[in-house]
């Protein structure tokens, strides 16, 4: 989600083998060298055996070369089968890490570890982000014992310069942790384009960018969880992951910023998610790698209720984004958690997108505007927010 522009759409060894030695034969029978001739031979006649085709003694130099040439040829293709199957089949420890809660997000204090950004939009959307004072006139946040909610502004009928909206990024920051979100309900409707992500967007692209719950527009094709970086970072590497991966290169500066996604099913997302009560997204940003989980609601690992979460019981991943092209400490620091609802912008304007897949009418800034009552489910709302640090 982050300030981005969104379009569309991975080593080499050598090795040389040594050469061949020949040992002469001095003082001892060789079968190959000249006997007399036996009884009954005539004069002239020999009985020296001819040398068969695999002895080299009788090889010319050149069929010597050619031999020579193709054992270093297989000596090389052994060497780098090996290199580049050991390669392929590295992956890191993601031992069991010990996890101690550190800070929660819940209640009626929510919004008080937040700021609200009220600048104009990065990624050219169209929306005006309010401040927290603004924001609680329109209801457009509010937080109470058991959620809290974020929406978009359904009030004012023709929203010429923009509808307003909300975008909220977390007072502290995180170098590593596990990130447990509880989500009741994720936003959709078309122009819509929401995300709950982690950032330092004042050193971004520099500090990276990890987006864990990204959509657009209806939101029924499910969430897509996505890293974006500087370069040096891809995924061409073993992943173990139930989602689909899509690029590979993680640098923002590769396929118009699209970063490296993973798409998860359409339960993970939007109105199919809404219906069955939310869920929870857990994120895991360690040395090893990047991991992300998402729980349907009524599946969620008892030692999460528990406050005592220990991913190595948790199974496959939804994403996993391993360190093995990628030194995930220096591509991802000082990260913020971000919530927002944009509207149009970069991905949720995009024709392919709005227009071919979604099917949604018009252009959509003049959509946005003028139909305030088709984006009253344009909203998040959150159960609660868990940072856990490892021991």
């Amino acid at each position: 989600m982050a300030e981005k522009p969104y379009s569309g759409t991975a080593d080499d060894y050598s090795r040389y083998g040594g050469a061949s030695t020949q040992v002469a034969h001095c003082g001892v029978d060789d079968p190959y060298m000249s006997k007399p001739a036996p009884l009954g031979v005539q004069d002239g006649s020999s009985s020296e055996p001819v040398a068969p085709w695999w002895n080299p003694h009788k090889w010319s130099l050149r069929t010597k070369l050619i031999a020579g040439a193709v054992i270093v040829a297989a000596i090389i293709g052994a060497i780098v089968g090996a290199v580049e199957g050991t390669r392929a089949n590295r992956y890191p420890d993601y031992s069991r890490l010990d996890y101690r809660l550190l800070d929660t997000y819940s209640g009626t204090t929510f919004l008080d570890k937040f700021n609200y950004f009220s600048d104009a939009d990065p990624t050219n959307g169209f929306v005006q982000y309010v401040d927290r004072i603004t924001a609680g006139k329109l209801n457009l946040t509010y937080a109470t014992e058991s959620s809290v909610v974020l929406r978009v502004d359904t009030s004012t009928e023709s929203a010429r310069n923009g509808r307003r909206s909300v975008r909220l990024e977390s007072k502290n920051a995180y170098d590593t942790g596990l990130f447990i979100f509880d989500i009741l309900h994720t936003p959709y409707g078309c122009g819509t384009w929401p995300a709950l992500w982690l950032s330092d967007t004042y050193n971004w692209p520099l500090n990276g960018e990890i987006d864990v719950v990204e959509a657009n527009n209806g939101g029924t094709e499910g969430n897509a969880v996505t890293l974006h970086t500087t370069p040096g970072c891809n995924m061409s590497a073993k992943r173990k992951q139930t989602g689909h991966a899509l690029y590979q290169q993680c640098d923002n500066s590769t396929h118009g910023n699209a970063g490296c996604g993973v798409q998860g099913p359409p339960a993970t997302y939007g109105p199919e998610f809404n219906d069955n009560g939310g869920g929870v997204y857990a994120l895991e940003l360690r040395t090893a790698g990047i991991r992300v989980w998402f729980f349907p609601r009524g599946s969620v690992p008892n030692d999460v209720s528990d406050n005592i979460p220990d991913p190595s019981t948790w199974g496959t991943a939804l994403a996993d984004f391993p360190n093995t092209n990628c030194d995930i400490t220096s591509h991802f620091s000082n990260q913020s958690i971000i919530a927002n609802i944009d509207l149009c912008g970069q991905l949720g304007a995009q024709p392919q997108f709005y227009t071919h897949l979604y099917n949604c009418p018009g252009t959509c800034s003049s959509f946005v505007a003028r139909n305030p009552a088709r984006l009253t489910e344009a909203y998040w709302e959150f159960k609660s927010f868990k940072v856990y640090q490892a021991q």
